[in-house]
């Protein structure tokens, strides 16, 4: 036996002791449990770990002005992860015979690489294979994960060993009979820089030198479709890229699928901020996939996003506790970064698609360290909080995970309408347009449509941010303490309608912020006070 085999058996008793992982308990998939996964299938594990220095005080010095966002170099040395837990993990990993593909300081992570049965007994679990109504299968799991106790306060969060798909696109795409519905057939709908125009953002500049992340889930974008969109606009074409992320590539299919998401995304930013760079990161639809992309965009130091739009997202009831926390504190590393994010509300009203009769708000949109992003209906005369009677409405409300944030205690927040007056993190923090009866012509797939949703509104002010970074020649970043601290008159407050879709209740709009439209519709002047 070799020394350095020998170096990482010797300590295995240290690993012996185990306890459950805080936060990894899972429900039961649903679908058809069709027994246990192939012992012998190889997949991709990611394991978090904590920092070396905690970070919330420091951003809360960015918010007060006494702090600066940092460079990625201190970034690393003060909030990383340090190499001895990190090669704790290593040592565990290799005693389970787990490959290690790669560890990150900056992302404080390790990737493993293994079989189901290796992984099986590392974390002991049981991973079984299921098959929903889509006929789709994934790999599920129930319970929760175990670790060593020696890595108790060392990992944060282990992903991977679940597949089932996490999230869904805020989109809607407006339909007549089952077909989709061409602009002149609508009521009223807009080119996304008209909208701009409208709520006034500046026309002295146009993004150049900025970069927009937008994360994506699945779909895809045709180049000839990119062109032939900005040359009706009469747009520059902006530089789009593709980035895959955990092997998920650009593939577009057909236009009711989630390509409608991804040629929204872009044509919305696009033609708001035509001069910056569009790098949209594809990853597959899981918790691991969708951090994975998050955190890809925050620490890519060869596009360096300044802004990442998010249209993603379902009810908190839908994720575990340690996704969302890994999730609020990769969320945090941006904050620290001068990374602004913005992340679409949800498309379902009060409910959020949840059946349960309750109100539920959208994650990672309630993540207190993004810019949740609610819908309205903006007519030529009016605009109002979007509800389309019919389940589709502006998401919403009070969360049931995070406790009210300190830029928001100086509002007048609502208690949940669940009956357990709850006090927690107000969604959403700004609103746009969002109706798809008054929503944005898009081309996808070749077909002209027009779509709206709040995964509209979260690339249109992924936009603004990028005008705003280019005017003020620095990146705004975190932007929450200053929009709700401000008593200039930087938005449009929206007091008319309701997102109630929930037998629970829902909540009304009215003057200031309120959980269907935030603070209102941030105006162009918005970037005076950033």
């Amino acid at each position: 036996m070799s020394a350095a085999k020998s170096k990482y058996l010797k300590p295995s008793a240290k690993f012996e002791s185990r306890i459950e992982l805080a936060g990894s308990f899972r429900k039961l998939p649903t679908g058809t449990n069709i027994g246990n996964t192939s012992f012998n299938l190889v997949i991709e594990v990611l394991v978090k770990i904590r920092r070396k220095n905690p970070i919330r005080n420091y951003i809360r010095g960015i918010a007060t002005g006494k702090n600066k966002p940092v460079s990625r170099e201190l970034f690393d040395r003060r909030f990383g992860a340090s190499p001895e837990d990190i090669g704790l993990v290593v040592d565990f990993a290799r005693q389970h015979d787990l490959t290690v593909l790669q560890t990150s300081v900056s992302r404080r992570c390790v990737i493993l690489m293994g079989s189901v049965q290796k992984f099986n007994d590392a974390f002991q679990v049981n991973l079984a294979d299921f098959i929903p109504e889509n006929g789709i299968s994934y790999r599920g799991r129930t319970g929760s994960i175990h670790i060593p106790e020696i890595l108790k306060d060392i990992v944060t969060g282990v992903f991977g060993l679940d597949n089932r798909p996490q999230a869904r696109p805020m989109f809607y795409l407006l339909k007549n009979e089952g077909g989709l519905v061409h602009p002149r057939a609508t009521t009223v709908s807009y080119n996304p820089d008209a909208v701009a125009k409208s709520y006034k953002y500046p026309r002295d500049v146009n993004g150049t030198g900025e970069c927009i992340a937008l994360i994506e889930l699945g779909g895809g974008y045709r180049n000839v479709d990119m062109q032939n969109y900005f040359s009706k606009l009469g747009i520059s074409l902006p530089v789009i890229t593709a980035q895959s992320v955990d092997g998920a590539l650009n593939a577009p299919s057909t236009a009711d699928s989630a390509d409608g998401e991804v040629a929204l995304d872009i044509e919305v930013a696009g033609a708001v901020a035509p001069g910056a760079k569009i790098v949209v990161y594809f990853a597959p639809n899981t918790d691991k996939g969708f951090l994975d992309a998050i955190s890809t965009a925050i620490h890519d130091s060869v596009n360096s996003p300044s802004v990442i739009s998010i249209s993603w997202g379902a009810s908190e009831s839908q994720w575990t506790e340690q996704a969302m926390q890994n999730f609020n504190e990769t969320f945090m590393s941006a904050a620290a970064l001068g990374v602004t994010i913005t992340v679409a509300a949800g498309d379902n009203g009060s409910s959020d698609r949840e059946t349960d009769g309750k109100a539920h708000v959208d994650f990672p949109a309630s993540s207190p360290y993004a810019i949740a992003c609610g819908g309205t209906r903006l007519l030529s005369d009016s605009e109002t909080v979007w509800n389309d009677q019919d389940g589709w409405a502006t998401g919403g409300g009070i969360s049931d995970i995070f406790p009210v944030p300190d830029y928001q205690k100086n509002i007048s927040l609502p208690a949940s309408v669940n009956g357990n007056k709850k006090k927690g993190r107000g969604v959403p923090d700004i609103a746009a347009n969002a109706d798809s009866a008054s929503g944005y012509n898009v081309l996808v797939d070749g077909q002209w449509t027009v779509v709206g949703g709040t995964s509209a509104v979260a690339p249109l002010i992924a936009g603004l941010i990028a005008l705003a970074n280019q005017k003020l020649k620095r990146k705004v970043g975190f932007i929450q303490p200053k929009i709700y601290a401000s008593s200039s008159p930087v938005f449009k407050d929206i007091t008319e309608g309701n997102n109630i879709t929930a037998k629970n209740g829902g909540y009304s709009a009215g003057p200031g912020w309120d959980a269907c439209t935030g603070l209102g519709v941030p105006l162009g002047n918005v970037i005076n006070i950033l």
